[in-house]
This record gives structure tokens, C-alpha cells and sequence, in this order.
């Protein structure tokens, strides 16, 4: 009876031990969860920084390309003139 009565203690311990694991596990996948979710607001925000980022470079090199863009056109257009001047004179005094 004694034996019977060790075991069934031994038992009812492996038993409450099993329930505190348990208890524990789920308590760490809550926390777990929790992070994710705080984790995957700031990859949106992250990921919101990034595109407006992007968006900030695309400006940037338009508006580089544009300043070009107008001296390219300048100095054609100068070139332009300079031809023409040229043959103007040729046709004048040439």
C-alpha cells in the first residue's frame, strides 16, 4: 500500500510538473506572438522609410539629369548658332 501510495504521489508530481512545462511553453509562444506582431509593424514601417527613400533618389537623379539636360541643349544650341553664323558668312562674303 505504501508502494501504491508512492506511486500515485510520484504520479500526481510527474503530473503538476507536466501541467507547469505547459503552462511555460504557452506563455513563451504568447510572448513569441507578441513580438512578431511588433516586429512586423516596424518591418512596415521600415519597409514604408525604404520606398519613400526610393522615391526621394528617383527625384534626386531626374532633377541631376534635368541640370544636364539643359547645358546639353545649350551648348547643341550654341553649336547650332556657331554653324550657321558660318555658313552666313561663307554665303556672304565667301
Amino acid at each position: 500500500m505504501a508502494d501504491d501510495q508512492l506511486d500515485l504521489q510520484e504520479q500526481v508530481t510527474r503530473i503538476n510538473r507536466s501541467i507547469a512545462e505547459t503552462a511555460k511553453y504557452a506563455a513563451e509562444q504568447h510572448k513569441l506572438a507578441a513580438e512578431q506582431g511588433k516586429l512586423a509593424v516596424e518591418q512596415g514601417k521600415l519597409a514604408a522609410e525604404a520606398q519613400k527613400l526610393y522615391a526621394e533618389a528617383r527625384l534626386f537623379d531626374r532633377n541631376r539629369w534635368q541640370g544636364w539636360q539643359i547645358v546639353i541643349t545649350a551648348m547643341t544650341a550654341g553649336a547650332a548658332l556657331f554653324g550657321a553664323s558660318a555658313a552666313f558668312v561663307k554665303l556672304v562674303f565667301g
